[in-house]
């Protein structure tokens, strides 16, 4: 029996983590240095296993990119929509704090409840921001692998002088190109949510996946290396480098291609040694990369208990517990941020092992 390969759910569990890390307001280079690879690590993995076989079936393909982002979009984003106003009237949201940039949620009115409905089913906006701030990266990936894929028909259909080796090579230049032109004239695609510049990068980091599952046995993975791509990530958040942000600079195009490629050689190098060595640890990770959904989906939201505790423990106006994503006071000085990061990761796989064990149950009884 061929043994299932769980390097990428490893990787894609270290990078989730990250990404809970990421959202706590922690030390300002840890956030930096986690900024400049989680989220391309993320693309890189799905473009990993990106199979040739769907260029003689795309609609096969753009099925599955549906039925696997767009359609736990719509519902998670219509839960929040669902339960917006009750989760003002319990407290986890309030009109007195906003976010990062002053920004203050309110209460829906029918026609800001219909607006936003429309907004998640035809563009895969309209979500909570404040309780649901992660999910642009489903719109992201399934925009970006498919036209990855358009990309690739057109290029291996129209010109005889690619092949499959070098197709996605051209892919990643194009977005690059593009993502550069774009940035340079403060271009914005208004059919995409956001202006689509996370599409592009989605479209790049797409490609290197693809890239990298062809060239990985050629590729060296050894502790010393792993040490270099930190080092150089440090540095590069030292110089505040950029991540898959929407305040895009022609700096960011030059660098974040490099940070994100070299981030996910460094977590896929230590992926790689975790999952050689089988325990206790490597259970979790596996079961966390194969869950990373309901951690995007709840772990703001699972936030909020931490928030409790920081409130209490620091006698702070119990309002905050509005404060998105985090409480903002003292975020950058205690070490609340590993408490988030934890609890962000645990409380969402938590969720969902109790209702599978609770189905499982009612099937067997049923």
């Amino acid at each position: 029996m061929k043994r299932r390969n769980t390097n990428l759910s490893i990787c894609k569990a270290i990078a989730i983590i990250l990404m809970c890390a990421g959202h706590t307001e922690g030390p300002s280079v840890l956030i930096t240095f986690i900024y400049l690879f989680h989220m391309p690590v993320f693309f890189i993995a799905a473009g990993y296993f990106f199979d040739k076989k769907y260029l003689n079936d795309p609609w096969t393909f753009c099925k599955k990119r549906f039925q696997g982002l767009y359609v736990p979009f719509v519902e998670w984003s219509l839960f929040f929509l669902i339960f917006h106003n009750l989760f003002f009237r319990i407290g986890l949201l309030n009109e007195q704090y906003g976010n990062w940039a002053g920004g203050v949620t309110h209460p829906y009115t029918w026609f800001h409840i219909w607006q936003r409905l429309v907004h998640i089913i035809f563009s895969m906006g309209g979500y909570d921001e404040f309780l649901a701030g992660a999910f642009w990266f489903f719109r992201a990936l399934l925009v970006s692998s498919i036209v990855f894929l358009v990309l690739y028909l057109l290029l291996i259909n129209r010109h005889k002088w690619l092949n499959h080796k070098t197709v996605p090579i051209v892919i990643a230049l194009l977005a690059i190109g593009f993502s550069w032109f774009k940035v340079a004239n403060h271009l914005n695609i208004i059919t995409i949510v956001q202006g689509g510049i996370r599409e592009c990068w989605g479209v790049l980091f797409f490609s290197l996946g693809v890239l990298y599952r062809r060239y990985e046995t050629r590729i060296r993975e050894h502790w010393a290396l792993t040490l270099v791509y930190a080092a150089l990530l440090v540095g590069a958040a030292l110089l505040d480098f950029q991540g898959m942000g929407l305040k895009v600079q022609l700096k960011t195009v030059a660098t974040l291609p490099i940070t994100g490629a070299i981030g996910f050689l460094m977590v896929h190098s230590i992926a790689s040694w975790i999952d050689r060595h089988d325990g206790t640890v490597k259970r979790f990770l596996v079961y966390c990369g194969d869950n990373t959904l309901y951690i995007f989906v709840f772990h703001i939201i699972s936030f909020k208990l931490v928030s409790a505790l920081k409130i209490w423990w620091y006698h702070l106006d119990w309002g905050q517990i509005g404060c998105h994503m985090v409480v903002h006071e003292h975020s950058t000085t205690d070490l609340f941020w590993v408490l988030y990061t934890i609890v962000g990761t645990i409380v969402p796989l938590l969720g969902i092992w109790t209702y599978r064990k609770l189905k499982t149950k009612m099937i067997t009884k049923g």
